[in-house]
């Protein structure tokens, strides 16, 4: 029995230990606070809100969002989905704001331990 729980939960730990911290990006969805993503962003990033879509620079994609979170005062987030694939990976959430429940898709690649976000889909 010993020896079965110290496997699962070596097991356990050398899975959490690959899995991408994408806990800033959940912190800064729950409190609506785009500029903690700026330090995520990468040179260009496909956005898409519902009142605009096109590639912008990473400054261009935290004002957006920023703009979108004044809109309607958020009131949670809630990651539904995540999912690691070598060097990327993507996040599907539900942001609860004012205005609404909105789906969050969010694509992004890790460099050095360091997640770099490609594109954020709000629908």
């Amino acid at each position: 029995m010993k020896k079965t729980v110290f496997t699962f939960a070596f097991i356990l730990s050398v899975l959490s230990v690959r899995a991408t911290d994408i806990q800033v990006i959940a912190e800064a969805f729950q409190s609506g606070n785009a500029a903690l993503l700026a330090a995520c962003m990468d040179s260009e990033v496909d956005m898409a809100l519902p009142e605009t879509a096109r590639r912008v620079n990473g400054q261009e994609a935290v004002d957006l969002l920023a703009r979108f979170f004044a809109v309607g005062k958020v009131s949670g987030f809630t990651v539904a989905h995540h999912a690691d694939k070598k060097e990327s990976g993507f996040i599907v959430g539900k942001l609860s704001t004012e205005k609404g429940d909105f789906r969050v898709n969010i694509t992004y690649q890790t460099k050095e331990d360091k997640v770099i976000i490609q594109s954020i889909r709000i629908e």
